[in-house]
């Protein structure tokens, strides 16, 4: 239960960032950031894998590129799910998954050490 609470927290920070960093993306408040980060966690767990067997062809074709696609399809469903929590554009959605992921990265890794 602690470690999916840490790892809560910090796709919350991630995605804090990624608010704060990404013109197009928005958190209105605490309550939203919140679910929005449990939201996110659930759609990269469950619907990503999905996405990513089905794609498959198109990302071996682009050699991997793809996937910033699907991360960014992803990103943008969780805050099509959530109100209070939006994304303006594709791009918005690309840099901001990026953003997310990076933020974990780093914060998941200091947290581990």
């Amino acid at each position: 239960m602690t470690v999916f609470l840490i790892h809560w927290l910090v796709v919350a920070i991630g995605l804090g960032a990624a608010a704060y960093l990404v013109p197009g993306v928005r958190v209105s408040s605490g309550v939203a950031l919140a679910v929005g980060a449990l939201v996110l966690g659930f759609v990269n767990a469950v619907v990503k894998p999905m996405m990513v067997l089905l794609t498959l062809p198109l990302t071996v074709l682009s050699l991997g590129l793809f996937y910033f696609v699907i991360n960014a399809a992803a990103f943008a469903l969780a805050a099509a799910l959530v109100p209070g929590f939006s994304v303006s554009s594709f791009w918005a959605a690309l840099f901001g998954a990026l953003v997310v992921s990076l933020v974990s990265w780093f914060v998941g890794g200091f947290l581990a050490a």
